[in-house]
């Protein structure tokens, strides 16, 4: 599962301070989403063209492997999936912007955030109903783990 990060784990706004830093604001209960994923054996990662440390700080805090300020993101995502020996198909994407456009349209799961920019709609075959850094990481987690429990009898899932 790969995440881009700025309008996927962020509300995609930027505060920025007088001496230059900037700040943005996270959805907190998508650490538990991802310990959850992470837990029911998908591995995790954030792809993000975003050169601000914020983007490290947040992945490490979350234990997330992350690659940023990637200038050719559909050649990392090639080199991501190669090194842990994945077809594209094995692989889900969530995006929102433009910039995500060509690796949502190399995996097997496409995911947007509810708020996505228009021109990568179409790509997507999964829009979240939450919008990016407002529980959408938190949302595609709960259904990923959901769907990979075991069916338990009578039709329920469980552990």
């Amino acid at each position: 599962m790969v995440f881009d990060f700025d309008g996927v784990m962020t509300d995609n706004r930027v505060w920025v301070m007088e001496d230059g830093r900037e700040a943005v604001a996270c959805w907190r209960s998508d650490g538990i989403g991802l310990s959850a994923l992470r837990a029911a054996g998908v591995e995790c990662f954030v792809l993000s063209t975003e050169r601000n440390p914020v983007v490290g700080a947040r992945c490490r805090k979350l234990k997330l492997a992350f690659e940023q300020g990637c200038d050719d993101k559909p050649e990392a995502l090639r080199r991501l999936v190669a090194d842990r020996g994945l077809t594209m198909a094995e692989v889900a994407y969530m995006g929102n912007d433009v910039n995500d456009l060509e690796c949502l349209e190399m995996v097997g799961l496409p995911i947007i955030v509810q708020d996505a920019h228009p021109s990568v709609r179409r790509a997507a075959t999964w829009r979240t109903k939450a919008s990016g850094g407002r529980g959408a990481v938190r949302e595609v987690c709960d259904a990923l783990v959901a769907w990979r429990a075991p069916k338990a009898v009578g039709g329920r899932r469980g552990r």
